[in-house]
């Protein structure tokens, strides 16, 4: 695979990763996010080969078998989520850093996968409580999916301390700025 830089940023659901991610691509243009594959249904508003490559179970089990994912996981139930490594390559032949939004046991995989060439960023949110009103808020989650992204939460905040940097999304201008703090310097280093 071609060498290029990539920063990867994880967290639970409802953290304020994926509003990190997308600024930092409004205010950068030397980063392209990384679309990642899936066999969820797709929501509303949503395209594929823009939010992310939607599979069937078996398309997706096919490219596990082929060696074509830098890593993937199955999680909430029966849903695989996957980095294809065509995607890395296809962002680095444009000239671009690889920016990944992605789970905690993703990110970490893809952090050992790439080694200094990866930056790894928890992105941490300041309680459970907090979480849990962002995920009501948003009215994407049964009570069912709810309790397990909650679950999930607490788990993956144990992670924490296996991430090179964290921020604290208690205030979100703040979070942006560190975050561009952080992946500017990297970029440069």
């Amino acid at each position: 695979m071609t060498k290029g830089k990539v920063v990867i940023f994880c967290a639970p659901s409802g953290s304020g990763k994926t509003t990190i991610v997308k600024h930092l691509l409004r205010v950068n243009d030397s980063f392209m996010f990384s679309i990642s594959a899936c066999t969820r249904k797709m929501r509303a508003g949503e395209e594929h080969g823009k939010d992310y490559y939607f599979l069937s179970i078996e398309e997706f089990q096919k490219k596990i078998v082929a060696n074509e994912f830098l890593e993937y996981e199955e999680v909430y139930g029966g849903n695989f989520y996957g980095t294809l490594k065509s995607e890395v390559e296809r962002i680095w032949a444009l000239g671009k850093v690889v920016l990944f939004d992605v789970d905690v046991v993703g990110g970490l995989n893809i952090k050992h996968y790439f080694g200094e060439q990866a930056l790894a960023i928890f992105v941490k949110p300041p309680s459970i409580d907090a979480l849990e009103k962002r995920l009501r808020y948003r009215s994407t989650e049964t009570e069912e999916t709810l309790t397990m992204r909650v679950s999930k939460a607490v788990s993956e905040l144990s992670f924490e301390n296996k991430f090179e940097k964290v921020i604290m999304n208690d205030d979100l201008n703040k979070a942006l700025a560190e975050a561009e703090y952080l992946v500017q310097n990297f970029i440069n280093s």
